[in-house]
């Protein structure tokens, strides 16, 4: 910890690197605890590929751990405002701060370690919506996909109804060491218009196009004419039957806004519906946005604690004020695309809500200083009387 101290502030005083070392411990173990809990929550979700599906312990902990950066981008900021004020409060209440301030140090100077670590927190964010978190939505979408329509069409048991998907069953009377199906039926509904049943002799798993298939040989498919009320029955000697969740008309998985990177959400190309490219437009505005709100947050703290002349009551007063509108600054964050989503017009009001807050915040806590430095350098050298 000394060295990344020594490395972000050469030539640093001994109460930046107390201070940062604080913030830099707290932020990591805070931002893992809650990491870690909201992943115990989410994983919760997906116990039924377990139960179900036949997935493997390693393949739900790859599976899961592919959505925690996801959940370390969202709560960054917010564990970055928690540190800072619960750090910059434990010092205030010891009266540190009120003898560094009888020292000299000016609100820069008090400020700064909390500064590089709403730095750090930017950077990070910045490399979790830019880069890690399209690729980590990207693989975690694929392996679900496949998960959910592969694993349940490769673990038929013998004798029993295996329900592939709420509109597909199969049943196998028995399936030979090499691989051959003996006795298949096959119950599919997923075309609601024509609900069929296959019956088969013989046939084998197969995969096409990563997809899951079965091969059918000699057998015959039935289903109700809608029409005339009729049993119509086509026999064949050969047959492929997809086995996949989806309908044939939606086999292949359309790749999700969240899985797009930067330059394909800024430049859109392909069969994009008008509809969709205002979505991928504020996407692209979130991604570039957001985490320039770790600063914002950082610098609400900073202004909750180190503004005001000390108060009895002050301690309490100034960081629920700091709570409070954290709080609104969630939930504009939240409303906000939705909202520009409908009127693109107002994707600057993104940006406002990520930058604005920490630019008043910069003014409040920095404006006098500034003033008075400006005032000395800007002030007329006087003549001394002979």
């Amino acid at each position: 910890m000394s060295r990344l101290t020594n490395l972000v502030l050469p030539g640093s005083t001994t109460y930046d690197r107390y201070v940062l070392r604080q913030l830099l411990v707290a932020l990591a173990s805070v931002t893992g605890g809650l990491a870690a809990l909201i992943w115990l929550i989410q994983s919760l979700h997906f116990i039924t590929l377990v139960v179900d599906r036949g997935l493997s312990l390693f393949g739900f902990l790859w599976l899961t751990g592919l959505l925690v950066p996801s959940f370390i981008a969202v709560i960054l900021p917010i564990t970055t405002f928690i540190v800072v004020q619960f750090v910059y409060t434990r010092l205030d209440g010891d009266r540190e701060l009120t003898v560094l301030r009888a020292t000299g140090r000016s609100p820069f100077a008090l400020a700064r370690p909390a500064l590089i670590v709403a730095l750090l927190s930017i950077m990070l964010c910045y490399l979790l919506n830019v880069w890690i978190l399209p690729a980590s939505f990207r693989a975690f979408e694929q392996r679900e996909f496949a998960i959910r329509n592969r694993i349940a069409a490769f673990l038929l048991q013998d004798g029993v109804f295996t329900r592939v998907s709420p509109d597909l069953t199969v049943y196998v009377r028995k399936r030979d060491p090499n691989g051959v199906l003996h006795g298949i039926l096959i119950d599919d509904a997923r075309d609601k218009h024509s609900h069929a049943t296959i019956l088969a002799e013989t046939g084998r798993l197969i995969q096409v196009h990563h997809q899951p298939r079965v091969l059918l040989l000699n057998g015959s498919r039935e289903q109700i004419d809608r029409q005339t009320g009729r049993l119509d029955i086509l026999t064949f000697s050969q047959n492929v039957i997809d086995l996949s969740q989806q309908s044939h008309a939606a086999a292949e998985r359309d790749k999700d806004i969240s899985e797009m990177s930067l330059s394909q959400l800024l430049h859109p190309s392909g069969p994009y519906l008008t509809h969709d490219i205002p979505k991928m437009i504020v996407e692209a505005n979130k991604r570039l946005a957001t985490p320039l709100t770790a600063g914002s947050l950082a610098l609400v703290a900073l202004v909750a604690v180190l503004t005001g002349r000390f108060r009895r009551h002050g301690g309490v007063l100034r960081p629920l004020g700091a709570v409070l509108v954290v709080m609104l600054l969630l939930a504009l964050q939240l409303a906000l695309p939705n909202i520009a989503a409908r009127n693109p017009s107002l994707v600057p009001l993104i940006w406002a809500e990520a930058v604005l807050p920490g630019l008043i915040c910069l003014w409040l806590l920095f404006h006098e200083p500034l003033a008075t430095w400006l005032r000395q350098r800007l002030r007329p050298n006087r003549a001394h009387p002979a």
